[in-house]
């Protein structure tokens, strides 16, 4: 894929940082329970390489803050590390993860994504933005518990649109079929 396609694609990513969680806030919590804007940054990465993910997970949450105020100031760093992670490591594990089926790739690169975004989000907090004042039974319920559904919507949800993108011919096959004599 060219750098313009990849770029085009982040941006339209980025967009849908600031769009989605607009339409998702009309509900009361519905922010930290469906996780909206992870969508984006979980595909910018797993189509996109690693690096135009890490700029979407940056950006995405940045301008999204600039512009409406969600993610609030407060939470917006710790947002930030978070999605910078995921999409790095969607990324990162679409270039290691080569099982020849296309769906495994993606559940193996997403589920990886989603514990070390994860992982690294609740230790970037309870060492860095809410020092003292986080704990394991706060980090397990805010990245677990509440958002479960947001977790069930990505799972379902991101693999089947990079499959249909691929299919739609939109991006470049996984593991192209060979040409036929």
């Amino acid at each position: 894929m060219t750098t313009v396609k990849k770029s085009i694609i982040t941006a339209v990513c980025i967009a849908l940082c600031v769009v989605l969680p607009l339409a998702f806030h009309a509900v009361p919590n519905a922010g930290p329970t469906y996780c909206p804007m992870h969508i984006p940054v979980l595909l910018c990465g797993l189509i996109c390489t690693w690096q135009y993910g890490l700029l979407c997970g940056l950006a995405g949450p940045a301008l999204s803050s600039l512009f409406t105020g969600m993610p609030p100031v407060a939470y917006l760093p710790s947002m930030m590390v978070e999605l910078a992670v995921y999409g790095t490591l969607c990324g990162v594990m679409m270039e290691l993860v080569k099982t020849k089926k296309v769906y495994a790739d993606l559940y193996i690169s997403l589920a990886v994504a989603m514990l070390g975004g994860r992982i690294v989000g609740g230790l970037a907090k309870a060492l860095i933005f809410a020092r003292g004042e986080y704990s394991i039974a706060a980090w397990a319920t805010g990245y677990f518990v509440t958002s479960l559904p947001g977790i069930i919507i990505q799972l379902a949800l991101i693999p089947s649109i990079v499959f249909a993108l691929m299919n739609s011919k939109l991006i470049p096959e996984r593991y192209p079929k060979a040409a036929k004599a």
